[in-house]
């Protein structure tokens, strides 16, 4: 995973959840109104807004399984391979080591 796209993805949850609690906010907000049409607004919005959150659920439990794994492979690759990760992380930190001194 590229930290792009976790960052996206990290924006994309806070994003559906800042939906949520201003969809339940509105929900309480709207608590005392009657009216047929209201009540069958909030009952659909109650249940889409029931869905959305298990859904937004079952995406967070997919992220963690995905960067769990993503771990294992590495800890495996590091484990099976410790000389060349050794070098490929004493290659990037000369190379970050000759961007910083060109500054």
């Amino acid at each position: 995973m590229s930290d792009t796209s976790d960052v996206t993805k990290d924006k994309l949850i806070a994003d559906v959840r800042l939906v949520i609690a201003d969809t339940e906010e509105l929900l309480r907000a709207t608590a005392g109104q009657t009216g047929e049409k209201i009540a069958e607004i909030r009952a659909k919005t109650q249940d889409r807004l029931a869905a959305a959150k298990i859904k937004m659920a079952e995406a967070e439990a997919a992220l963690v399984d995905k960067a769990k794994e993503v771990g294992r492979v590495a800890d495996d690759y590091v484990h099976d391979n410790p000389w060349r990760s050794v070098g490929v992380a004493a290659g990037f930190g000369f190379i970050v080591g000759l961007l910083i001194g060109r500054r």
